[in-house]
């Protein structure tokens, strides 16, 4: 059975820091890039941050470029995304999505709130 479950959504302040993981299972996690998306009220859900299968080569949505990094541990078959000096622009539920290396196969989280307010 396929698991994306992210955690470490919540409240967090203007200017402030959040970490939100995204825990894998029932697939190989390590022949999967994953990416970070979000979707804010009335809005199209975006990319974020992804990262390829080997770590490297992170890419980032120019909105949150030298703010927010992804990392993975694919000892852990977990991806977070460390998100620094928010802003209430960020405000959005955020969801990991994992698509494999050679295929169109894919798979999404359910989301986790995030709200940046003060």
């Amino acid at each position: 059975q396929v698991q994306l479950v992210e955690s470490g959504g919540g409240l967090g302040q203007p200017g402030g820091s959040l970490r939100l993981s995204c825990a894998a299972s029932g697939f190989t996690f390590s022949s999967y890039a994953m990416s970070w998306y979000r979707q804010a009220p009335g809005k199209e859900r975006e990319l974020v941050a992804s990262i390829i299968s080997t770590g490297r080569s992170p890419n980032y949505a120019d909105s949150v470029k030298g703010r927010f990094t992804i990392s993975r541990d694919n000892t852990k078959n977990t991806v977070y995304l460390q998100m620094n000096s928010l802003t209430p622009e960020d405000t959005a539920v955020y969801y990991c999505r994992a698509v494999h290396r050679f295929s169109t196969q894919n798979y999404w989280g359910q989301g986790t709130q995030v709200t940046v307010s003060s």
